[in-house]
């Protein structure tokens, strides 16, 4: 059957809104397709290269450029996997606008299972770096100034520390209000309108108008499913807002704001029994936990310092005086529909098809 042909109207927008190829690195990516490209950020030892992958789609039509980068910190793996499960959905002929995927940042941290560099710095304190500096320093200034200065729009994917787990929310500048209408678009059921941290690729990547999120979700060096799903989606709907993908009649979850937080630490040494979970409301004053010696029946109760949702935790049942045991989020909204909106969030997520992921644990909700 021969196809129908499209109104004349219909062929002249086309043409208007086609891209046009996208240079990165000295290579170019026509429009609808993709390229895999390597950004040599150090050497080995040996003088081996060390590179940081970078897959480029380059949409059929015209559209932002947002980079979705994870693991600056080379221990925190569901960025990793949200990156792969992104890329591996999105079709470049739907696609308007850049994708830019870093799945490893911090390659040198990824392959020695560490959250830093090999001599110990932060890389997320080192933007935007300096080609004279130190090996992070180098490592920032090559990727900041090559690939973070070429995009629009950032979602920076973390998870808590080593033993720390973190409710899924959006960290970021709200006084923008792009950065405030992509942060609602995401659609975690926590926001932290959150200060910038000199050093950052946040702080940075603000400076030079680039509107960014940081999404926190998960521990490190664990996969959780629930986490990295709520990524993938809501770095769609975030897509979606700012034209990149067609929206969805699904509707975006509501997110409420948190006007502060803060830790509760532990007031002794010892091993913990908690007996709250993220995303659970507190009140100031609840018991959250107890705290044993190995032997002995004494215990001491490990309360709320103030009032609100549990966003963090540490994981680990092993406690030394004033480690920070939950983070707690305070609301100006009644903390109860703070409460029922994590339920329903988490609720609504479990009952989609997760993707197998064998190697890890469910943290949310478990």
């Amino acid at each position: 059957m021969q196809r129908k042909k499209e109104p004349r109207h219909v062929e002249k927008a086309k043409i208007r809104h086609k891209n046009t190829a996208y240079q990165l690195l000295g290579e170019s990516v026509p429009p609808a397709s993709r390229m895999v490209i390597e950004l040599e950020g150090a050497k080995l030892y040996t003088h081996s290269p060390l590179s940081i992958p970078i897959e480029v789609i380059n949409g059929a039509q015209k559209g932002p450029v947002m980079m979705v980068n994870a693991a600056i910190h080379g221990d925190e793996l569901n960025g990793v996997e949200i990156v792969r499960q992104l890329v591996n959905s999105i079709d470049e002929n739907k696609l308007k606008g850049t994708l830019i995927a870093v799945p490893i940042v911090n390659v040198f941290g990824f392959i020695h299972k560490s959250r830093y560099l090999p001599d110990r710095r932060d890389l997320n304190r080192c933007f935007p770096g300096s080609d004279k500096g130190s090996l992070a320093s180098r490592m920032a200034y090559t990727f900041f100034s090559q690939v973070v200065t070429q995009c629009q729009y950032i979602i920076d994917l973390h998870t808590g520390a080593i033993h720390r787990t973190n409710l899924p929310q959006i960290r970021a500048d709200l006084s923008s209000p792009e950065t405030l209408r992509i942060a609602k678009a995401f659609g975690t059921p926590v926001t932290i309108d959150s200060p910038l941290r000199g050093g950052s690729l946040r702080s940075e990547a603000e400076k030079c108008g680039i509107n960014v999120l940081t999404y926190e979700a998960g521990e490190a060096l664990r996969f959780d499913p629930l986490a990295i799903h709520a990524g993938v989606m809501g770095i769609k709907r975030t897509m979606q807002e700012i034209g990149m993908l067609r929206k969805s009649r699904r509707k975006t979850p509501e997110t409420f704001i948190a006007k502060s937080t803060s830790w509760t630490r532990a007031e002794s040494d010892g091993i913990v029994r908690t007996v709250v979970q993220l995303g659970d409301k507190v009140e100031k004053g609840q018991i959250l936990a107890y705290v044993n010696a190995p032997l002995g029946k004494a215990k001491v109760e490990l309360k709320a310092s103030k009032g609100g949702i549990i966003i963090g935790q540490q994981t680990l049942p092993l406690v030394n005086e004033g480690d920070a045991i939950f983070n707690i989020a305070n609301f100006s909204q009644d903390d109860d529909k703070v409460e029922q909106l994590v339920e329903d969030f988490i609720e609504d997520i479990s009952d989609m098809d997760l993707e197998p992921l064998t190697t890890g644990h469910l943290q949310i909700g478990s």
